[in-house]
């Protein structure tokens, strides 16, 4: 048995995607999963399951929330270790400290090709800092996420990797339940 993290991208917001949590739950119990335990509204699922590769388990369930749960969102699926690996290799300690609600952590199916990662960078026009490791990209909103030009949509663009993201405070609630 693994220990599971699925981040769903994009759910219950302005309308678009909705899912009950509890619903949400009682469906991966029907897929067979065990102890599902949502955080927050936002789409953080743990649960435990036989192990697979991720990308696998990332195919299964969005087809099968497609279907069932009638939302048509990308699954991120991480293991504990993986996140508790995560946690550890933060970019910015200093940051999750002081501001750990100004801390994100995009969460991506794909490397980001370092190409991609210097355009980013090369975009950013404000005080925002961004460390990719993996499928993973710290990025630090010294003056908060919601004034800043550094936009989901602009990293999606510059990555060419879709992915989701989660401040600081919600990883490691979220390492909390899956390790």
């Amino acid at each position: 048995m693994t220990r599971y993290v699925a981040l769903l991208r994009a759910v219950n917001l302005a309308g678009h995607n909705k899912v009950a949590m509890a619903d949400l739950r009682a469906w991966l119990e029907d897929l067979g999963f065990s102890n599902p335990r949502t955080l927050l509204n936002s789409g953080n699922v743990v649960f435990d399951g036989a192990t697979q590769p991720p990308d696998r388990l990332e195919a299964k369930l969005e087809a099968g929330a497609k279907k069932q749960l009638k939302i048509d969102t990308p699954f991120i699926v991480r293991t504990g270790e993986d996140l508790a690996r995560l946690v550890a290799r933060n970019a910015f300690p200093k940051e999750a400290a002081s501001d750990p609600g100004h801390l994100l952590v995009v969460f991506a199916k794909a490397n980001f090709a370092a190409a991609n990662v210097k355009a980013l960078e090369a975009a950013i026009v404000g005080r925002e800092r961004v460390r990719a490791d993996g499928r993973h990209l710290y990025v630090v909103y010294p003056d908060g996420v919601g004034r800043s030009k550094l936009t989901a949509a602009l990293i999606d663009r510059k990555l060419g990797v879709a992915g989701t993201a989660r401040n600081w405070n919600t990883v490691l609630k979220l390492k909390e339940l899956a390790c």
